[in-house]
Protein backbone atom coordinates (compact mmCIF):
# COMPACT_ATOMS: atom_id res chain seq x y z
CA UNK A 1 0.00 0.00 0.00
CA UNK A 2 2.69 2.31 0.70
CA UNK A 3 4.42 1.34 -2.15
CA UNK A 4 1.79 1.89 -4.47
CA UNK A 5 1.33 5.43 -2.64
CA UNK A 6 4.82 6.65 -3.33
CA UNK A 7 4.53 5.25 -7.02
CA UNK A 8 1.66 7.35 -7.34
CA UNK A 9 3.37 10.53 -5.75
CA UNK A 10 6.39 10.01 -8.29
CA UNK A 11 4.08 9.99 -10.94
CA UNK A 12 2.48 12.87 -10.36
CA UNK A 13 5.61 14.87 -9.16
CA UNK A 14 6.88 13.70 -12.79
CA UNK A 15 3.62 15.43 -14.58
CA UNK A 16 4.00 18.77 -12.71
CA UNK A 17 7.85 19.13 -13.65
CA UNK A 18 7.36 18.35 -17.23
CA UNK A 19 4.29 20.35 -16.95
CA UNK A 20 6.35 23.24 -16.21
CA UNK A 21 9.19 22.75 -18.20
CA UNK A 22 6.79 23.07 -21.60
CA UNK A 23 6.74 25.78 -23.70
CA UNK A 24 4.74 29.12 -23.40
CA UNK A 25 2.76 28.12 -26.06
CA UNK A 26 1.54 32.26 -26.76
CA UNK A 27 3.85 35.15 -27.60
CA UNK A 28 5.53 37.08 -24.67
CA UNK A 29 3.38 39.96 -25.86
CA UNK A 30 -0.03 38.03 -25.19
CA UNK A 31 0.93 37.45 -21.32
CA UNK A 32 -1.46 39.63 -19.36
CA UNK A 33 0.94 39.83 -16.81
CA UNK A 34 2.46 43.69 -16.35
CA UNK A 35 5.92 44.18 -16.09
CA UNK A 36 8.64 45.87 -17.58
CA UNK A 37 9.05 44.67 -21.36
CA UNK A 38 11.00 46.46 -24.08
CA UNK A 39 9.68 48.49 -26.08
CA UNK A 40 9.94 47.63 -29.72
CA UNK A 41 9.72 50.94 -31.45
CA UNK A 42 12.65 52.62 -29.12
CA UNK A 43 15.24 49.69 -31.06
CA UNK A 44 16.64 51.67 -33.45
CA UNK A 45 19.97 49.89 -35.68
CA UNK A 46 22.66 52.18 -35.47
CA UNK A 47 25.19 53.22 -38.52
CA UNK A 48 28.43 51.91 -38.81
CA UNK A 49 30.86 53.57 -36.40
CA UNK A 50 33.25 55.77 -38.22
CA UNK A 51 37.09 56.90 -36.76
CA UNK A 52 37.86 60.33 -36.80
CA UNK A 53 40.95 61.50 -38.39
CA UNK A 54 42.20 62.67 -34.65
CA UNK A 55 40.48 61.92 -31.66
CA UNK A 56 41.15 65.78 -30.95
CA UNK A 57 38.58 66.50 -33.80
CA UNK A 58 35.95 64.68 -31.22
CA UNK A 59 33.05 67.18 -29.36
CA UNK A 60 32.83 67.25 -25.77
CA UNK A 61 29.55 64.05 -24.82
CA UNK A 62 26.79 66.11 -24.25
CA UNK A 63 23.97 63.96 -22.09
CA UNK A 64 21.08 64.02 -24.88
CA UNK A 65 22.91 65.04 -27.97
CA UNK A 66 23.60 63.92 -30.81
CA UNK A 67 26.12 61.95 -32.15
CA UNK A 68 28.65 61.26 -35.01
CA UNK A 69 27.17 58.12 -36.43
CA UNK A 70 23.40 59.09 -35.63
CA UNK A 71 22.92 62.81 -36.01
CA UNK A 72 19.11 62.45 -35.84
CA UNK A 73 17.89 58.92 -35.22
CA UNK A 74 14.17 60.23 -34.24
CA UNK A 75 14.24 61.45 -38.31
CA UNK A 76 15.44 58.23 -39.28
CA UNK A 77 12.82 55.97 -37.66
CA UNK A 78 10.36 58.02 -38.85
CA UNK A 79 11.34 57.48 -42.52
CA UNK A 80 12.27 53.97 -41.76
CA UNK A 81 8.17 53.88 -40.68
CA UNK A 82 7.18 55.69 -43.89
CA UNK A 83 6.70 58.98 -42.72
CA UNK A 84 8.49 62.85 -43.31
CA UNK A 85 10.43 64.18 -40.48
CA UNK A 86 9.52 67.20 -38.93
CA UNK A 87 5.72 66.23 -40.42
CA UNK A 88 4.62 65.32 -36.90
CA UNK A 89 2.41 67.33 -34.75
CA UNK A 90 -0.54 68.55 -37.42
CA UNK A 91 -3.08 66.90 -38.92
CA UNK A 92 -2.21 67.07 -42.92
CA UNK A 93 -4.94 69.06 -44.68
CA UNK A 94 -5.83 65.85 -46.56
CA UNK A 95 -7.14 64.58 -43.27
CA UNK A 96 -8.91 67.66 -42.12
CA UNK A 97 -12.22 66.37 -43.08
CA UNK A 98 -12.26 62.36 -41.35
CA UNK A 99 -10.39 64.11 -38.41
CA UNK A 100 -12.73 66.88 -37.59
CA UNK A 101 -16.00 64.08 -38.16
CA UNK A 102 -13.97 61.81 -36.03
CA UNK A 103 -13.26 64.79 -33.73
CA UNK A 104 -17.24 65.94 -33.35
CA UNK A 105 -18.10 64.76 -30.29
CA UNK A 106 -15.23 66.22 -28.61
CA UNK A 107 -11.55 64.89 -28.37
CA UNK A 108 -9.80 63.99 -24.51
CA UNK A 109 -6.62 64.62 -24.82
CA UNK A 110 -5.78 62.13 -22.22
CA UNK A 111 -7.20 59.42 -24.12
CA UNK A 112 -4.12 56.82 -23.77
CA UNK A 113 -3.51 57.67 -20.12
CA UNK A 114 -7.38 56.55 -19.46
CA UNK A 115 -7.25 53.52 -21.86
CA UNK A 116 -4.08 52.43 -20.26
CA UNK A 117 -4.89 52.44 -16.66
CA UNK A 118 -8.44 50.87 -17.49
CA UNK A 119 -6.85 47.98 -19.67
CA UNK A 120 -4.43 47.60 -16.61
CA UNK A 121 -7.23 47.01 -14.54
CA UNK A 122 -8.89 44.92 -16.80
CA UNK A 123 -6.02 42.60 -17.42
CA UNK A 124 -5.49 42.58 -13.43
CA UNK A 125 -9.18 41.36 -13.03
CA UNK A 126 -8.97 39.02 -15.80
CA UNK A 127 -5.53 37.38 -14.36
CA UNK A 128 -6.39 33.78 -14.75
CA UNK A 129 -6.78 31.02 -11.96
CA UNK A 130 -4.14 30.05 -9.33
CA UNK A 131 -2.92 27.44 -11.52
CA UNK A 132 -2.98 29.36 -14.69
CA UNK A 133 -0.26 31.91 -13.20
CA UNK A 134 1.80 29.10 -11.24
CA UNK A 135 2.07 27.61 -15.01
CA UNK A 136 2.08 31.01 -17.46
CA UNK A 137 -0.92 29.76 -19.15
CA UNK A 138 -1.87 32.07 -21.51
CA UNK A 139 -5.09 33.75 -20.56
CA UNK A 140 -5.46 36.82 -23.17
CA UNK A 141 -7.79 35.30 -25.57
CA UNK A 142 -10.11 34.28 -22.49
CA UNK A 143 -9.83 37.67 -20.89
CA UNK A 144 -10.76 39.62 -23.67
CA UNK A 145 -12.98 36.87 -25.56
CA UNK A 146 -16.29 38.98 -24.55
CA UNK A 147 -15.15 41.95 -26.38
CA UNK A 148 -13.56 40.44 -29.43
CA UNK A 149 -15.71 40.10 -32.78
CA UNK A 150 -17.53 37.15 -34.15
CA UNK A 151 -16.05 37.43 -37.83
CA UNK A 152 -18.34 34.95 -39.29
CA UNK A 153 -21.63 36.39 -37.86
CA UNK A 154 -20.38 40.12 -38.88
CA UNK A 155 -19.32 38.92 -42.34
CA UNK A 156 -23.14 37.53 -42.64
CA UNK A 157 -24.50 40.59 -40.98
CA UNK A 158 -22.99 43.01 -44.41
CA UNK A 159 -23.65 40.30 -46.73
CA UNK A 160 -27.19 40.54 -45.41
CA UNK A 161 -27.48 44.16 -45.68
CA UNK A 162 -26.81 43.77 -49.70
CA UNK A 163 -23.11 45.45 -49.28
CA UNK A 164 -19.90 44.00 -50.98
CA UNK A 165 -17.36 41.97 -48.93
CA UNK A 166 -14.26 42.30 -50.74
CA UNK A 167 -12.15 40.26 -48.41
CA UNK A 168 -13.79 37.50 -45.96
CA UNK A 169 -12.26 36.38 -42.40
CA UNK A 170 -11.24 32.31 -43.04
CA UNK A 171 -13.77 29.73 -41.86
CA UNK A 172 -12.99 27.92 -38.70
CA UNK A 173 -12.47 23.93 -39.27
CA UNK A 174 -15.85 22.42 -39.32
CA UNK A 175 -17.68 25.45 -40.22
CA UNK A 176 -19.61 25.21 -43.83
Amino acid sequence: MQAARGKAFIAVAAVFVLTACGGKGAPELMNLRTGSGPDEFAIVPPKPLEMPETLTDLPEPTLGGTNRTDRRPEDDAVIALGGRPGAAGGIPSADSAIYAHAARFGVDSGIRATLAAEDLEWRRDNNGRILERLFNVNVYYKAYRDQSLDQQAELARWRRLGLRTPSAPPRKAGEE
